[in-house]
């Protein structure tokens, strides 16, 4: 299996209302490195699993809407806990819906919230 992974970031506010939370129960901010990886079985013709700009495009695009907002207000996410998990697959599945039906096998979504503290999502295609 070939993997190519481009990341870009995001800079959000959120809260996450669940006594398991302690003080981020509160608004706060947090910055993500986030990580696509698109995963596909053999190389295509040009010996490639994805142009790395047209993977960077749709990782840019996923976060659009995300970057330098406050998640609470999104319309998308209305009523979830916007956990690090939580938002790697949401992410995740936005891009999926672009790589349906075509050659790739899958992709992991990695939200690296610190060098030390990161979440994946992975799912088929």
């Amino acid at each position: 299996m070939f993997s190519l992974t481009v990341r870009d970031h995001m800079m959000i506010a959120h809260s996450l209302p669940h006594p398991a939370f302690g003080p981020a129960q509160g608004l706060h901010g947090a910055t993500f490195v986030v990580e696509l990886s698109i995963r596909r079985a053999e190389l295509d013709e040009a010996g490639i699993v994805i142009d790395i700009g047209e993977a960077t495009g749709m990782l840019k695009d996923a976060l659009a809407d995300l970057d330098y907002s406050n998640l609470d207000d999104h319309p998308e996410l209305t009523g979830t806990l916007t956990t690090t998990e939580h938002l790697a697959r949401f992410i995740a599945e936005r891009i999926a819906t672009r790589l349906q039906g075509g050659p790739y096998a899958g992709l992991d979504v990695t939200l690296r919230e610190h060098p030390d503290a990161w979440a994946s999502y992975s799912r088929e295609l």
